[in-house]
């Protein structure tokens, strides 16, 4: 059977995700007007099969990723998404049956936070899928989050849970058949299916100094967020937020404790809160469904940033960081 070519294929799947502006995808580019006193803030990230995501992964799943890691750069920098382009980097093999339950995954997505689609390319890979998602914001002028603007003093807290993701790829590299299915499922699910804070954009721009979205790891990601600032961090370890699930998982190996600290793929929020804000930052998380807890605070210096454990005795680990390179 002949494959739909590029305006057929753009026209049944993603001019029904278009957005205003996009002229319904039948343009060569969309216009986009910030709102009256709003900056736009941009942010792109690309995932490619057997890199990012397994190719036999729901195809679905594989979108929910795709645009869920930029609009979680959105929400770390306080931006309030307005809209995405698509470029989308198809391998010979592709299908319509797969591209139709992409486009349902992406479409779940966008209309959840109000991120409609704007445009992008359709082109042929001519080795394995590359998915690439430049998401666009809104942020207040002038207020957009830095990574590398806290000070000493300052409270480092973070979102969510730390490390499922991690462990959900781990467990699926290397199936543990004594871990019980229910927290399995758990972790397998967080590393299919980032879930960006959005929620917390008011809390971070009432309250933070700076922010990030922790994608790499934790301790990498501190890492990066000091790095050159003549800052440094203490984290105490067993205040870093762990669910029950990976809790079960570090009990029958302790040494996936490194792999949910190092491990990428958590897409939860690492900010630095002004001390006498960290209260009202925690409760203003809680209210908007984002649990936050605080880990450790910032420090004059320019080593790296010290985990301890609960013992106070300083963590090792052999690698900070997921490394694309």
């Amino acid at each position: 059977m002949a494959r739909a070519g590029e305006e057929a294929l753009i026209a049944r799947y993603f001019a029904p995700l278009s957005g205003p502006g996009a002229e319904g995808l039948r343009d060569d580019a969309a216009s986009l007007v910030p709102a009256l006193g709003q900056d736009l803030v941009v942010t792109a990230d690309a995932i490619v099969a057997g890199v990012h995501y397994f190719p036999d992964d729901p195809p679905g799943s594989i979108a929910v990723k795709a645009l869920g890691v930029n609009l979680s750069d959105l929400a770390a920098k306080g931006a309030v998404p307005r809209g995405f382009l698509l470029t989308l980097a198809l391998p010979d093999d592709w299908t319509e049956a797969w591209l139709s339950a992409f486009a349902e995954g992406l479409g779940t997505v966008s209309r959840a936070h109000g991120c409609p689609l704007l445009g992008g390319d359709t082109v042929r890979s001519g080795g394995p899928a590359l998915i690439g998602v430049t998401a666009i914001g809104e942020v207040p002028a002038g207020a957009i989050l830095r990574r590398q603007a806290a000070r000493a003093g300052d409270r480092l807290c973070v979102s969510g849970h730390i490390g499922d993701a991690a462990l959900g790829l781990a467990l699926r590299l290397a199936p543990d058949a004594g871990f019980g299915p229910a927290h399995r499922d758990i972790l397998l699910d967080r590393y299919l299916h980032p879930r960006p804070r959005l929620a917390l954009v008011p809390a971070l721009r009432r309250h933070a100094r700076a922010a990030m979205d922790v994608s790499d790891g934790l301790v990498g990601d501190l890492t990066k967020m000091l790095a050159g600032t003549g800052l440094t961090a203490r984290i105490d370890g067993p205040s870093v937020p762990l669910s029950p699930a990976a809790r079960a998982a570090i009990a029958r190996d302790p040494g996936r404790l490194a792999t949910a600290l190092t491990g990428g793929d958590d897409y939860e929020i690492l900010c630095a809160v002004p001390p006498d804000s960290v209260a009202a930052f925690l409760a203003d998380a809680e209210a908007a469904g984002v649990p936050a807890a605080e880990i450790g605070s910032v420090e004059a210096g320019d080593e790296a940033p010290r985990f301890l454990d609960a013992q106070g005795h300083a963590m090792d680990f052999a690698r900070t960081a997921f490394s694309h390179f």
